[in-house]
């Protein structure tokens, strides 16, 4: 592959989803794209801020307000840029993932955005607990005093 055509890795990070919740277990999912989706997604156009997941009456597991920008060079047939998603999990993730989402207090949440090694775009969820304001304060207390340590070590 020439220097033009090498895949670029992506890794699109939703950083206040970490700020918001504590995270309790991951999972890698696939997500169902149109052509124009992908294209737009290897460019970096992402923005999942506010993106949730939600299971539908079916039992199928979806993500909302996952934006995609529109691919510039797409035409007529480009994509709705918040449109739902259909996530791809197997059969005992959905399962487990359907029954601790019942439980008070916990939703599932976007973290990454990336591509595999396949070319496929996957997005890791995790199931999450919303944080109160005294455990965010605590864990900008924790992230000041390690960077005050690693400029201690430097010097």
């Amino acid at each position: 592959m020439s220097k033009d055509t090498a895949p670029k890795k992506v890794n699109i990070l939703n950083r206040r989803a970490s700020h918001e919740y504590t995270f309790l277990v991951k999972y890698d999912a696939g997500m169902m794209l149109q052509g124009t989706e992908i294209k737009s997604i290897r460019e970096g156009n992402v923005n999942m801020q506010d993106g949730f997941c939600a299971f539908h009456a079916d039992g199928s597991l979806w993500v909302h307000n996952l934006s995609i920008s529109q691919y510039t060079l797409g035409t007529y047939n480009n994509h709705e840029p918040k449109r739902e998603r259909k996530l791809l999990l197997n059969k005992r993730e959905m399962r487990q993932l359907a029954d601790k989402a019942k439980e008070q207090g916990l939703t599932i949440v976007p973290i990454r955005l990336f591509v595999n090694d396949r070319g496929f775009a996957k997005l890791e969820i995790a199931l999450a607990k919303g944080k109160k304001l005294y455990d965010k304060r605590e864990d900008i207390k924790a992230k000041d005093q390690k960077r005050e340590m690693d400029r201690a070590k430097e010097y």
